[in-house]
């Protein structure tokens, strides 16, 4: 049975989350502050930790940074609508996926069963097969119905490091950092471009994509179920 760490200091919020969590048969830690979170976290080695940013004292982000010192657990941070820089901020920062408030709890419980799939022990598959596509990250070569798809050694870096977290938001900072280098961080349209190409070479419907989501100013997911855009 999985254990959700459940991370929250609004006392309402955090009993629905328990009381849900519970009733899809999940094991559920609870704590209100960053330092119980750390604690409980460090002694129970949960399975996937819910984290709202807004805590007091110690902030969702520190609790992410103190995770990311010692475990790979899949974090799902919870967040104000108009906080985009702070959801920015904590997927940087090792955060996994997130989750607006208000939100339905069938969306976080969705999300929740996608962390603990990700996080599962496993060996990496080489190959990822869609309906459209299918990527051989071994050999660096993208086939479709046609054959093969020439894909620039840039574009091929963007798909690669796209499909290796496959359902998670990598950032706009992180994607530059990771293809361009260290040094860059802020020239988002080189990633317009490229996704656009990748797109034209890829979606069924390039202006409808299934496969390269963007996240209107955060980053981009590769959803190799697809789940339209």
């Amino acid at each position: 049975m999985s254990l959700v760490l459940a991370v929250d200091d609004e006392p309402q919020l955090l009993r629905a989350l328990i009381t849900n969590l519970k009733a899809r048969g999940y094991d559920v830690d609870a704590a209100t502050t960053g330092e119980i979170a750390l604690e409980m976290a460090a002694r129970h080695h949960p399975d996937v930790v819910v984290l709202d940013l807004g805590l007091p004292a110690m902030s969702g982000i520190e609790v992410i940074h103190g995770l990311r010192g010692w475990t790979e657990v899949p974090i799902i941070v919870l967040s104000a609508r108009d906080a985009e820089r702070e959801k920015i901020a904590a997927l940087d920062a090792g955060a996994d996926d997130y989750v607006t408030k208000p939100f339905g709890m069938g969306e976080l419980l969705a999300r929740v069963r996608a962390a603990l799939r990700r996080g599962a022990p496993s060996t990496e598959e080489a190959t990822v097969v869609t309906d459209a596509f299918t990527i051989d990250l071994a050999a660096k070569r993208v086939t479709n119905r046609r054959g093969e798809v020439r894909l620039t050694p840039t574009e091929w870096h963007l798909v690669e490091v796209l499909v290796r977290n496959a359902g998670r938001l990598v950032t706009q900072g992180a994607l530059l950092r990771e293809v361009w280098g260290p040094e860059y961080g802020t020239e988002t349209n080189y990633l317009r471009v490229y996704m656009a190409h990748i797109r034209r070479k890829l979606e069924p419907d390039p202006a409808e994509p299934r496969y390269f989501i963007t996240e209107p100013g955060m980053g981009y997911r590769f959803e190799p179920e697809s789940s339209g855009a």
